[in-house]
């Protein structure tokens, strides 16, 4: 992998995420917001689905780019319930194995009220650099 995770033992464990990632040189590439809307502009109504899709539109709009999964450095979660997010994680968690395999950047999960669609109920924002 062309970026180093990092987790000191002086923090708890993490789960799902890096406390840290040290990016090797190259391009950065900030991605705009991307909730869980399909090509044709509908979005699921479930949680699980939407987090899939979104994950799915980060790594089209990060191809885009000319990057690959692995250069994803820091994504920010933001979620219109933490409740049902935390009541997920398992398979929120099989989602993001699916499209990322075990590659987790450093991270962080929001609560919001809102999203930009009334009918989002996660986005995700990200930043890669490809070497």
């Amino acid at each position: 992998l062309p970026h180093r995770q990092v987790n000191p033992d002086s923090l708890p464990p993490p789960s799902g995420y890096s406390h840290a990632t040290v990016a090797a040189p190259g391009t950065a590439v900030y991605l705009g917001g991307q909730a869980g809307h399909r090509p044709d502009g509908s979005i699921a109504s479930d949680l699980v689905e939407q987090f899939d899709q979104a994950c799915a539109n980060v790594l089209e709009a990060l191809r885009a780019a000319g990057g690959r999964p692995e250069h994803l450095v820091h994504l920010v979660i933001y979620a219109t319930d933490l409740g049902a997010y935390r009541g997920r994680l398992r398979e929120l968690g099989e989602a993001w194995r699916g499209r990322f395999g075990k590659h987790y950047p450093a991270m962080a999960l929001i609560g919001t009220t809102e999203l930009f669609d009334p009918e989002a109920l996660v986005e995700l924002v990200g930043v890669a650099v490809v070497p």
